[in-house]
């Protein structure tokens, strides 16, 4: 059926919204794809759903190809099934809780889990009934601290995701490769760049877990990549440790006056001026032990202090402190932390020593002290005295001083090595459009999914999870691909085929554009047609161009001629064309 402007459920807006950060929050909000509900939550006009449809049918034709079969689950579930896996409390405040009318606990699903392992399990008893993948396209709901960026991260968004239900590894491994290669074909029929990095499972638990990033410079998401070909999140890289160093012939220990050096900067000055190195060279920052306090506070609230020891050249990364610490909140000590441990000298402190009479000060705070991966056994380093305005040098771990682990928080950098060795790393900032897991039998035992094997005993199901964030897709594809005067969607999305465009006053004109529109619609091309009487053809261009639709057609005072004018938008070209001769542009 042919859609018409005249009558059609559109406003488009002159003005970007107050709250709007970037472009596509900007033009979807303006182009009258989406309207905002109340921070992170959107209403979807007409054209929005078009386009939202048209991506949601290709995810849907992928997954049907991978041998997925569609099902749909509620979006608020009750609390049970996930109470017994844990992520009732894990998931912390990100998750919307309410209860019915009869006191019952009931949640806003922000991932569906433990939804489909309690229906596979009512459903199957048997091996025979294995591998089996089920996928739905459905609404999410995480109570975000800050949303930002309209849809690319909300409090309420669309997504796919899939399971896959087999009885053994082999069989994970298999469904786990048939979801990865679904995802890289749905991606490249969207024409989306996108680079699969290794990455920590989180909430989510399992054994493996990649994330499909698109390299973009708005991604919250930092990745790393070599030229050999790794790729890892930064929160999943992992730091290769140097070889330890032998203790024989390092000088011993000494602690040194260090007045008003609180910070590595200053700490490196002074070290230089009366602490000059027997080799001549200069002290620097990477010379030094920084040790950083952490606070690590679990879900039930329960707050703890740890102290990192990372090289003075780097800096914490709260993100990878988070995986860390398994997904704890983690944040720096406050100075209601330091009060409640004096023995934290705050700008001096270090790890103690084996022996601490040594730095002639009582060492022990009863607090965890961990390390980096690269302060192995024989490395030497200048740190905190643990006393007021001290400092000690030639402390040699292993040697000196020890640690209860070490713990990834130092910060990633270009240049750092590939844990595989594939060569130095370069960092990119990128945004998550997809992820794949082997969840393993984590959410199967919790909720006791088991099935008859082949011999008549009873197994724990394996399973494999797969998500795609569709709304985050279309906003992603608008920051893509638009220009100065607005949207300009790839084909395969677009809201329409052609924006045929009437101008002027003439009726004449008016009516080819009808008899175009007419054909061009019998033929089974989806067309928006501007027939609004009364309207400027600059508010119409403006609106053209606005909206996205790649190809425009625009019948004016050429027509009583026989021509119009096609815009490629993406091409950036217009062309005068018979009007005989635009139903075969279209493949009408």
């Amino acid at each position: 059926m042919l859609t018409r402007l005249s009558n059609y459920f559109l406003k488009t807006l002159r003005e970007d919204p107050a709250d709007a950060e970037v472009a596509s929050h900007k033009l979807l909000v303006r182009a009258g794809y989406i309207r905002r509900q109340s921070p992170g939550v959107f209403a979807w006009l007409p054209l929005g759903l078009r386009v939202k449809g048209r991506i949601e049918q290709i995810v849907r034709e992928e997954m049907i190809a991978a041998g997925a079969h569609e099902v749909h689950f509620p979006a608020m579930l009750p609390r049970e099934a996930y109470e017994a896996t844990g992520r009732w409390e894990e998931y912390g405040d990100n998750m919307f809780r309410l209860q019915d009318r009869h006191g019952a606990d009931h949640l806003l699903a922000p991932t569906h889990e433990e939804a489909f392992t309690v229906m596979v399990k009512d459903i199957i008893a048997s091996y025979k009934d294995l591998p089996l993948m089920l996928f739905q396209i459905q609404d999410k709901y995480r109570d975000e601290a800050r949303p930002r960026a309209g849809l690319l991260r909300g409090r309420e968004f669309t997504m796919k995701d899939a399971y896959s239900f087999d009885v053994s590894d082999a069989g994970l491994d298999a469904s786990y490769q048939k979801q990865r290669d679904a995802y890289e074909r749905i991606f490249q029929r969207l024409g989306l760049e996108y680079v699969i990095v290794s990455a920590d499972a989180g909430a989510m638990g399992g054994s493996r877990s990649e994330e499909f990033l698109l390299p973009i410079g708005i991604g919250e998401d930092t990745f790393v990549r070599s030229d050999g070909g790794y790729a890892a999140n930064v929160e999943a890289y992992v730091t290769p440790a140097p070889e330890a160093i032998p203790f024989d012939g390092q000088p011993e220990a000494r602690v040194f006056d260090s007045p008003d050096t609180p910070t590595i900067d200053t700490l490196v000055a002074h070290a230089n001026a009366v602490l000059p190195r027997e080799d001549g060279r200069a002290w620097t920052a990477a010379d030094t032990l920084k040790n950083v306090v952490l606070a690590v506070t679990s879900p039930e609230g329960e707050r703890s202090l740890v102290i990192v020891g990372i090289p003075g050249d780097r800096e914490a990364d709260l993100k990878r402190a988070e995986v860390a610490f398994g997904g704890f909140e983690v944040e720096p000590a406050t100075a209601a932390d330091f009060a409640k441990h004096p023995g934290l000298v705050k700008g001096y402190i270090g790890p103690g020593t084996l022996d601490a009479p040594v730095l002639g000060e009582e060492s022990a705070t009863g607090i965890r002290y961990l390390l980096d991966p690269r302060v192995v056994p024989g490395t030497s380093w200048i740190t905190g005295a643990n006393a007021d305005e001290k400092h000690v040098a030639s402390l040699v771990a292993g040697r000196d001083f020890a640690a209860d682990g070490t713990a990834e928080v130092a910060a990633v950098r270009d240049g750092d090595p590939a844990p595989d060795g594939s060569g130095p790393i370069s960092t990119a900032r990128g945004m998550e459009i997809g992820h794949v897991f082997q969840l393993g039998r984590k959410y199967a035992e919790a909720l006791g999914l088991k099935v008859l094997d082949e011999n008549g005993k009873l197994v724990t199901v394996t399973m494999g999870s797969y998500g795609i964030g569709v709304t985050r897709i279309m906003a992603i594809l608008a920051e893509l691909h638009h220009d100065d005067r607005g949207l300009i969607w790839p084909r395969a999305i677009a809201p329409f085929d052609v924006h045929l465009v009437a101008t002027g006053k003439d009726p004449e004109v008016f009516a080819l554009a009808e008899k175009l529109a007419a054909d061009l619609d019998s033929a089974g091309v989806e067309v928006l047609f501007d027939d609004r009487p009364k309207v400027s053809p600059g508010v119409k261009f403006g609106d053209a161009e606005l909206i996205g639709v790649p190809r425009v057609v625009v019948v004016g005072r050429d027509a009583t001629e026989g021509f119009a004018e096609v815009w490629d938008r993406a091409a950036g070209t217009k062309e005068k064309v018979a009007l005989a001769d635009v139903p075969a542009l279209f493949g009408a």
